[in-house]
């Protein structure tokens, strides 16, 4: 029977995971190292490998759970709504994580871009058969006529491109924008305002 973790020892881990996803989402996993992570959680390597025992084992949690914080908004997307305000809903959550959460998108992104050999399985899986859902969902409005006619899935992936690159690609946004805009407030009406245009009937 495994003992309930002190507060201390849970304390410890989020710690080291903090540590872990800013040198994973700087480095990526082949550069980080497990004497980075430690240096940045200011733990001793050993103490490191007590909690987790290799800078495998921390990755796979920090994607475990970056991928339900990530689906989260489209498992939200319900059919039973207004199909715009749904949709509109939806590219407001992922702009928002992209705001609050741009380490986590770009260790997905760094991910993806590897192959997902640490993720295939979840994407393969239960991304795909909530992406599919959603998908079967956005299809029913078009039939319906409550939304323009367009491929669900493309749709889907339009929302990631456009609201992750926000984050994937922060420090050439803010350049380019310069110091006194603010991308994710302007990003967010500028979506708004294509996604209404584009799904128009």
């Amino acid at each position: 029977m495994t003992r309930p973790r002190t507060r201390i020892q849970k304390k410890n881990s989020e710690t080291i995971l903090e540590a872990a996803l800013e040198v994973f989402s700087t480095y990526g996993f082949r550069g980080a190292t497990l004497d980075q992570i430690a240096e940045v959680a200011g733990l001793s390597k050993p103490n490191l490998l007590y909690y987790f025992p290799s800078k495998e084992a921390m990755h796979q949690a920090l994607l475990t759970r970056l991928l339900d914080t990530w689906l989260d908004p489209l498992r939200d997307m319900d059919p039973a709504g207004d199909p715009l305000s749904e949709i509109l809903a939806y590219v407001r959550r992922k702009i928002e994580l992209s705001r609050d959460f741009p380490r986590e998108s770009r260790l997905f992104a760094n991910e993806i871009l590897q192959g997902a050999p640490r993720m295939r399985d979840a994407i393969e899986g239960d991304l795909k058969q909530l992406v599919d859902r959603k998908s079967a969902i956005l299809a029913g409005w078009m039939d319906e006529g409550r939304i323009a006619r367009l491929p669900p899935h493309h749709l889907i992936f339009s929302i990631w491109a456009l609201t992750q690159h926000y984050a994937d690609f922060d420090m050439q946004v803010r350049a380019v924008l310069g110091p006194d805009h603010d991308p994710f407030a302007e990003a967010g009406a500028y979506l708004e305002t294509l996604f209404r245009k584009l799904l128009a009937v």
